[in-house]
């Protein structure tokens, strides 16, 4: 039944791409085949499922979703050790960069709480269980739904299409929120996300900072967020180009850091490597450094690809040619420059490994198991453990595909 229904969501997620052209919803596809191919049906435990809390203080703020439905999250409560520490891991979801793709965004979780699953698995850095979470099992766990298609910046409207561009309020909203549910006696606090919620754990660390005491350790971690300002196949920038269409549709330029905009356009302050050296407080990148997602849609989308010359590549690593994976060995070179100046830093922590994967803290296998990924024997739970509890210093760049055999690389039919 399982296979069957995966069957009939590739079809409707093909016919969608058909029918309008979408290029910035591989990211939804992402999620859903990581959820299936290595999510918690193959796993031999029962993982926390936990329930939605809609934000009822959002809707007088303005702070809701583009269909103008309440933001939500997900809170399981944290007890003994970890009462007192808090961590947010903010959704990803890709962006919507025009009103088409937009109001159609709009009839989806990705858009409105409506359609939001009503309870979610708590798995990797969210799980509930030591041996699977060992630094936060115990914290107080929130993720943070994401509906607005803005990485939580955007601030604006557009009253023909009933279209709510609010990610900025509903960011400041859900803060303000937690904080009356105890999270501003935060002792220790961890801002996390995944993909487009890594990017806006960038964009918002150091705000996140600010609400707390100076007393409070606070950090934030980015995984795949490192969204990269690259040349596809073609010689265009076709990430580049979808970015500008979230920042001028959405209002996103006047909640950008300052210290970029004073200098740059607000589109190259969108990318994370104009930002990351200039955030005050300690921030962990983890990342792929063949990141799926941006094989798929930044560097070789069928866009930029007309004849199909990437379609196998880009579906499957094993499948690339040596000219095309040397292309791909210049991506991770790319990747390796944008963080040269951030890696400088004592408080800043890296963990880059060699894989084709999108996302490695919330899926179990990938963040903390008996074959996880690894990095000179270090797992990517110990990692950022290690890092945030200061218990050692933690850069490590993995050698270049092909010599990790502990990837989950992801394979796409």
């Amino acid at each position: 039944m399982m296979k069957l229904s995966w069957v009939w969501i590739v079809i409707a997620i093909a016919f969608l791409q058909l029918v309008t052209g979408f290029l910035d919803f591989n990211e939804t596809e992402l999620s859903l085949i990581e959820a299936y191919d290595y999510g918690v049906s193959k796993l031999n435990y029962n993982p926390l499922m936990v329930g939605l809390t809609f934000i009822t203080s959002a809707g007088a703020k303005g702070a809701v979703c583009l269909d103008g439905t309440l933001p939500g999250y997900h809170w399981h409560r944290g007890y003994g050790s970890g009462a007192n520490s808090w961590l947010i891991q903010l959704e990803g979801g890709g962006w919507c960069n025009n009103v088409r793709t937009c109001v159609y965004r709009k009839k989806t979780r990705r858009g409105s709480s409506t359609y939001m699953e009503k309870q979610i698995p708590f798995t990797g850095i969210l799980s509930d269980k030591a041996e699977q979470n060992p630094d936060f099992f115990n914290w107080n766990r929130v993720k943070l739904r994401y509906c607005d298609g803005a990485s939580f910046t955007g601030d604006t409207e557009n009253k023909a299409a009933k279209l709510q561009f609010r990610g900025q309020r509903i960011w400041l909203a859900a803060m303000e929120d937690l904080m009356s549910k105890g999270m501003r006696n935060a002792k220790q606090a961890l801002l996390s996300g995944c993909s487009a919620g890594g990017l806006a754990s960038i964009l918002h660390c150091d705000e996140f900072r600010n609400m707390f005491p100076r007393t409070s350790k606070v950090k934030c971690l980015s995984d795949a967020g490192l969204f990269l300002d690259a040349v596809d196949v073609s010689g265009g920038r076709t990430l580049r180009s979808l970015y500008n269409g979230v920042v001028g549709l959405q209002g996103v330029q006047h909640n950008l850091p300052r210290i970029c905009t004073i200098h740059s356009d607000p589109t190259s302050c969108f990318f994370p490597q104009n930002l990351i050296s200039n955030i005050r407080t300690p921030l962990f990148i983890l990342n792929a450094a063949y990141d799926s997602w941006q094989i798929q849609s930044s560097i070789a989308p069928p866009s930029a690809d007309p004849h199909g010359y990437w379609h196998e590549c880009r579906l499957n690593h094993a499948k690339c040619s040596a000219s095309q994976m040397r292309f791909l060995q210049g991506f991770r070179i790319e990747m390796l420059n944008a963080i040269k100046g951030f890696s400088q830093s004592r408080e800043n922590g890296l963990f880059i490994n060699s894989c084709f994967a999108h996302c490695q803290t919330e899926r179990q296998d990938t963040w903390f198991a008996a074959n996880s990924p690894e990095i000179r024997n270090k797992a990517i739970a110990i990692a950022v453990g290690d890092w945030y509890f200061d218990r050692a210093g933690v850069k490590i760049i993995d050698c270049p595909y092909p010599c990790d055999k502990s990837c989950h690389n992801l394979v796409f039919k």
